[in-house]
């Protein structure tokens, strides 16, 4: 296990989206008449409050073009630390498919829960300026705010993070002479309840793509005679590539089982196809008129007119189920009477 490079960004996309949480914070000073006579956009950047402090106290710089000015925000990730209460099995595992445009299974196992702690540190000069920081920042957490974060960009695994507003401490440093600058420090304390995620198979293995049971004669299977084999495979219950096998060539109403089509040779007997929302199995097929089921597997069977587009459902379609998706199955018997039994190992009957 240990030795396989992953690396899904998770801790570094959850910093991102903390900090951007507040990059668009303002003041707003006023004259005595209460017209607007100044807007400022706090500034935010990552890094621990003693820093930016350091930098206001030290002695100016003829070199440096631009000092450091308030009021500012800074923030930094301080802990990381497991989270028991939201633990699942460590064997769980779910279905997902790729978003690269192959749509491909894989098997991935449930993440691991794990708070991160950050720490937002307000710096002014006025309390009035930390006032106004402050009051847009308390109404949005109750005490939590979500935030979404794509944690697995690969698949797709979209997941809403909570970040929790633990407390809030305040220092005002402002003790000696005049000489010093003032500093005004509000830290708030905030848990981010993300999830990690650990190497996501290159396969599908451990997908269950088939279901195979064989029936013998008695219990006794060494010496039972095998004589019934049952296969159940998934089966799409809706169109999913959108291959427009063929057209409708006339209107039907709910009831019709018979009708045209403008080109029927791509479509089979016992198979599928799909109008509108409708799941519709052939019967029979002559020329270009289908003889079909109508509405099967749950589906409303409804009026369609001419010219509408009919997709076929096939093995690509059932290949294409995706995790959550209602499906139904193929199912096939065999009768035996060869005495044979099915080799897991080697995939065939000895």
């Amino acid at each position: 296990m240990l030795g396989t490079y992953y690396y899904h960004e998770i801790i570094r996309k959850t910093i991102i989206s903390f900090g951007t949480l507040f990059n668009s914070i303002e003041i707003r000073h006023t004259k005595q008449d209460g017209s607007n006579f100044s807007t400022v956009k706090v500034p935010i950047a990552y890094g621990p409050s003693e820093k930016f402090i350091a930098r206001l106290e030290q002695k100016p710089d003829p070199r440096r073009r631009v000092s450091i000015t308030l009021p500012r925000l800074a923030f930094e990730m301080t802990s990381i630390a497991y989270d028991s209460s939201r633990k699942v099995s460590t064997m769980q595992t779910f279905k997902t498919f790729t978003k690269d445009g192959t749509k491909t299974a894989r098997k991935v196992f449930m993440p691991v829960p794990y708070n991160l702690g950050f720490r937002l540190s307000i710096l002014t000069q006025y309390n009035e300026d930390a006032m106004q920081i402050i009051e847009q920042i308390l109404p949005i957490f109750q005490p939590s705010f979500n935030v979404t974060v794509d944690l697995v960009e690969s698949i797709g695994e979209k997941r809403d993070v909570p970040l929790v507003l633990e407390n809030i401490n305040f220092e005002d440093n402002y003790t000696s002479g005049y000489d010093e600058k003032r500093v005004i420090t509000h830290q708030l304390q905030f848990t981010a309840k993300t999830y990690l995620f650990g190497a996501i198979a290159d396969n599908s293995e451990g997908l269950i793509k088939k279901v195979q049971v064989d029936y013998n004669t008695s219990t006794n299977t060494k010496t039972a005679k095998r004589e019934l084999r049952y296969v159940a495979t998934p089966r799409a219950l809706k169109d999913y590539n959108d291959d427009n096998a063929t057209t409708l060539a006339q209107d039907i109403d709910t009831e019709q089982t018979k009708f045209l089509v403008t080109n029927a040779s791509s479509l089979i007997v016992d198979g599928y196809i799909y109008i509108g929302k409708e799941l519709i199995q052939i019967r029979e097929i002559s020329d270009e008129t289908l003889l079909v089921y109508r509405g099967v597997d749950g589906t409303q069977a409804d009026s369609h007119i001419s010219g509408v587009s009919i997709d076929a459902v096939t093995q690509t379609d059932d290949d294409l189920v995706e995790p959550g998706d209602d499906f139904g199955f193929s199912e096939e018997r065999f009768d035996f009477s060869d005495g044979r039994t099915y080799s897991p190992t080697k995939g065939t009957d000895v």
